[in-house]
């Protein structure tokens, strides 16, 4: 899973934020740091820039067969800010859809996580420490279990009733590596 192409990698973040039927939040954030075991990762700032234009999926716990939505049909919508990789996902009325309302209306999801491979170059090594700086990106997911990275955020929001808002941050669990 060390880089340079073609190895799937899954990170997992832990803050979401819930209320309605769209869930937005951070996918993920730079400059966190996440134990991959032996080492130390973090995401630079606009390692996400690339992954701006594709088209991504929206899954829950990474499963292709459970697509919440995705950036071509304009159900998911990415942007990347000096936080992190923001997202907002207006999810369908589907089994999967309605299973991830349900939990997020209860705070029993461990997070967002998202699924890509590392292109040639696009991380750096200092010892033990990785740094991601370009990420092609395949797929954010709303995770049911645990993360790897802290500080990203999960909201479920009504349309058009910000009063009725509001946001939960979940702790993180424990660590967890998706491959």
């Amino acid at each position: 899973m060390m880089g340079g192409g073609g190895d799937l990698e899954r990170r997992a973040f832990t803050e979401l934020r819930t209320s309605g039927r769209r869930i937005e939040g951070y996918a993920a954030t730079f400059h966190s740091e996440a134990r991959m075991g032996r080492y130390v990762e973090t995401i630079a700032p606009g390692a996400f820039t690339d992954a701006l234009g594709s088209d991504v999926i929206a899954l829950l716990d990474h499963d292709p067969g459970k697509v919440l939505g995705r950036t071509r049909s304009g159900t998911l919508r990415l942007t990347q800010d000096s936080r992190g990789l923001a997202f907002s996902l207006d999810v369908a009325d589907t089994q999967a859809g309605r299973d991830v309302l349900a939990l997020a209306e209860r705070g029993d999801l461990g997070g967002m996580s998202f699924g890509f491979q590392v292109p040639k170059g696009g991380e750096s090594w200092t010892g033990e420490r990785r740094t991601l700086t370009r990420i092609g990106l395949k797929e954010i997911s709303v995770v049911s279990a645990w993360p790897a990275y802290p500080d990203t955020s999960l909201a479920l929001r009504a349309r058009g009733n910000a009063a009725e808002s509001r946001q939960r941050r979940l702790v993180m669990a424990e660590f967890g590596v998706w491959a």
